[in-house]
């Protein structure tokens, strides 16, 4: 039948659905839950917009699944890029629905939002949508010269690659990969297919070749650590291409918006990527510390470049004094110019003689012999002995270096550019203000406008993928977890908790006292080994002296015998642990509490390794890892504080949790490695229709475990677990029915599995 508003009770969601105007009973299922998905990320006006692009798929005659899939995945693009990105997304559907490429449109949508999670910017979209457009307008033709014309064999087969590749290309290798398929393959629609789906040896073997240096997605978590910890800044990190800008290619600068830096790096010599990302950010965050804006109205550019070069040296000479392992990095991307390499009589050596100078600031084994340089780093040197100087002391001493070093020759307009480059510094847009604004000028000194239903976090996400069980793949990039340390609450209540369960302690310490590891355990009767054993040996020669044969076996070793066990214990925190436990005052986060109390004492008293985390999630956006407490830490005040103040919310989305508490896990060095996972309940989240979904993918996630040897084991407080559990984890199970006894069967369960 036809649906109509009127079949929701809450009249805004009658509205959103008459806005819609879509018949398609596929649609109706999941609209309240796209809805709800995206009013979390856009604004009312965005959120119009985005009714308005559906209903428009919905009627372009192509059936349901462009209309479905571009409900489901939008909000995951806008969380990623913006709501405001819709437009450039519309107008490349547009253009596909006008040519014969209208079947491309689902494999686009279903992949955008993977491929927005790898731009981090719309500007970087856009290179994407330029480069998929230009795919299709140059492989969309007529066949032998007829006026019947076939869509891109390969636009849709490049869609679905897009994600895969965006993980192992640049945007310039993607866009060089693309050119190389078009040229060589733009008449032969069957080897054009095979080559866009990565099916032929030369599409492989392009894409080897298009693979080099250090891609930003990759170690965007580490430079983001790296900002935080060793910087203690934790500004936007927004990658930018230099594909596409012929002219004038970008460098790194930072603004009210975030700090942008390249989308790939090469190796430079021996300082290899990642270390070139870490210099120019060091550099960035200098200016950020240091540096005070300067009025550059009155000044000549000749001017503001010294000041820059001066202002760039003091800050480098600065952090080095805090990280003096920098200047190794600096010194090896900046270049060296040769003193006699630019001709002053034919050319402009204004930047030639900066770029020493800048070289001598750092270097002091530059070897430079110029009288004004070796005043001017002397100079230099001088100001900052006193401690760190000031923008406007530095640019004091800059404009004296212009006005003494001056020549004719700097109007010259042919400028000596070699070895002049110093790639990882940034523009320095920030040293300037201006009292009379442009159109040039951006208003850098103002506040950063957070936009509607855009949420900072802290650090970056981490992608997971997540097993289909109706296509047995992988749904690449689904889940993103979010980490953080938990917060902290009173110690003292766990304290209470220990001290309530004083008799069960002082019987689990008689339990652990003979599963604690001896250092030496005697090996006997050895007829080689390290020492005597007097007992047999004097029992040898009684044995000989009396005419028997004596036991040769008179000789003992000794070996170790210790635990080599790591243990994640990973916490369900789901809403459902707010409930009242069957037959008790206390809820079962209660319990539960008390329950790794114990544990945690216990494996802190046979010396394990051990880490705690609780997760939950509310949809695939947001799965939510808090660490209780990490294997470095010991059982303290401080992890107390974060156990007493858990708390229960949202659902169960547990395989994605398991792949990450296994990222910490197997880094650890240790014989054996065991997952405990506590829950009440079967995995599940608000955005999984089939309840089955959810179990298949943690069935995959224990088999992936497994794989990498580490030996999951799962406590289910449910008493209908027996209906799905074993499905999961196969026998590696325990179902505690009366939840009260938790406290005391944690702890044995755990002795039991590791004795």
């Amino acid at each position: 039948m036809t649906m109509t508003e009127t079949e929701y009770q809450h009249p805004l969601m009658a509205a959103y659905w008459k806005q819609l105007n879509s018949g398609f009973p596929q649609v109706k299922e999941v609209f309240e839950d796209c809805m709800a998905e995206a009013l979390a990320v856009l604004n009312r006006e965005e959120l119009s917009e985005y009714l308005d692009a559906a209903s428009f798929l919905g009627r372009m005659g192509r059936g349901v699944e462009p209309i479905l899939t571009f409900l489901e995945e939008w909000p995951s693009v806008a969380k990623a890029l913006g709501g405001s990105a819709l437009p450039m997304v519309m107008q490349a559907i547009h253009a596909m629905h006008k040519s014969p490429n209208g079947k491309a449109i689902t494999p686009f949508l279903q992949t955008l939002a993977a491929v927005a999670r790898r731009q981090h910017s719309q500007d970087a979209l856009q290179h994407y949508l330029d480069i998929a457009l230009d795919l299709m307008a140059r492989t969309t033709g007529s066949i032998h010269g007829h006026h019947t014309t076939f869509p891109s064999p390969g636009l849709p087969e490049f869609y679905q690659q897009a994600p895969f590749l965006l993980s192992n290309l640049s945007m310039a290798g993607l866009k060089n990969w693309v050119e190389y398929g078009i040229r060589n393959y733009g008449n032969h629609p069957e080897r054009q297919q095979d080559y866009f789906s990565l099916q032929s040896a030369d599409s492989r073997a392009v894409l080897q070749r298009e693979r080099h240096g250090t891609l930003f997605a990759d170690v965007e978590r580490k430079l983001d650590l790296y900002l935080r910890a060793l910087w203690q800044d934790s500004d936007h990190l927004v990658p930018y291409s230099t594909a596409f800008d012929e002219l004038r290619k970008p460098i790194p600068y930072y603004d009210q918006l975030g700090i942008r830096v390249p989308d790939v790096f090469d190796d430079a010599g021996e300082i290899a990527g990642l270390d070139r990302y870490r210099a120019v950010l060091a550099h960035m965050v200098g200016h950020r510390r240091y540096t005070s804006a300067q009025i550059a109205d009155n000044w000549s550019p000749f001017q503001r470049m010294a000041v820059e070069f001066f202002e760039d040296c003091r800050i480098e000479t600065l952090l080095c004094r805090e990280y003096p392992g920098l200047r190794r990095i600096f010194l090896a991307l900046h270049p060296k110019p040769v003193e006699t390499a630019c001709d002053p009589e034919t050319t402009s050596c204004l930047r030639h003689r900066l770029a020493m100078l800048s070289r001598a600031l750092l270097d002091p084994d530059h070897g430079y012999t110029d009288p004004a340089l070796l005043d001017f780093v002397q100079r230099f040197h001088a100001a900052l002995a006193a401690g760190e100087s000031s923008t406007s002391e530095i640019a004091g001493l800059a404009l004296s270096y212009v006005a003494k070093t001056r020549r004719q020759s700097d109007q010259f307009a042919k400028i000596h550019f070699d070895d002049t480059v110093i790639d990882y510094r940034d523009d320095n847009r920030q040293m300037w203000k201006f009292i009379e604004e442009g159109d040039e000028e951006e208003a850098f000194d103002a506040e950063r406008k957070i936009e509607p239903g855009e949420e900072l976090k802290g650090l970056p996400p981490r992608h997971y993928p997540e097993w289909d069980y109706h296509s047995q793949t992988y749904r690449p990039d689904w889940a993103s977890v979010y980490e953080a340390l938990h917060p902290s609450g009173n110690a003292a209540k766990i304290d209470q908790l220990l001290q309530k369960h004083d008799a069960l302690a002082k019987r689990l310490k008689r339990l652990l006292d003979l599963l604690k590891p001896q250092d030496k355990v005697r090996i006997r009767y050895q007829e080689e080994g390290s020492e005597l054993d007097l007992d047999v040996a004097i029992r040898s020669l009684i044995d000989f002296k009396g005419g028997a044969t004596p036991d040769p076996r008179i000789n003992m070793s000794h070996r170790t015998s210790g635990r080599d066990i790591a243990v994640m214990l990973l916490l369900d925190l789901s809403e459902s642990l707010n409930e009242k436990a069957a037959g008790s005052e206390q809820t079962i986060l209660e319990l539960s509490q008390e329950a790794v109390s114990l544990l945690a004492w216990a494996i802190e008293k046979l010396g394990d390794p051990f880490a705690i985390a609780g997760f939950h999630s509310n949809t695939r956006h947001d799965v939510r890892y808090l660490h209780v407490k990490g294997y470095s830490e010991h059982w303290n005040d401080e992890v107390k504080a974060r156990l007493a103040a858990m708390q229960a919310g949202y659902s169960t989305r547990m395989g994605a949790a398991m792949r990450h508490a296994a990222h910490y896990l197997g880094a650890r060095p240790s014989d054996k490695k065991l997952m405990l996972i506590l829950t009440d309940g079967q995995p599940s989240d608000v955005d999984a229709q089939d309840e089955r979904l959810l179990i298949e993918d943690a069935r995959q996630a224990v088999k992936e475990l497994d794989r990498e040897g580490i030996f999951t084991y799962c406590i289910s407080l449910d008493p209908k677990a027996d209906e799905y559990v074993s499905d999961i984890f196969g026998r590696q199970y325990t179902v505690v029915d009366n939840i009260q006894r938790l406290p005391e069967k944690l702890p044995e369960l755990f002795m039991a599995l590791t004795k």
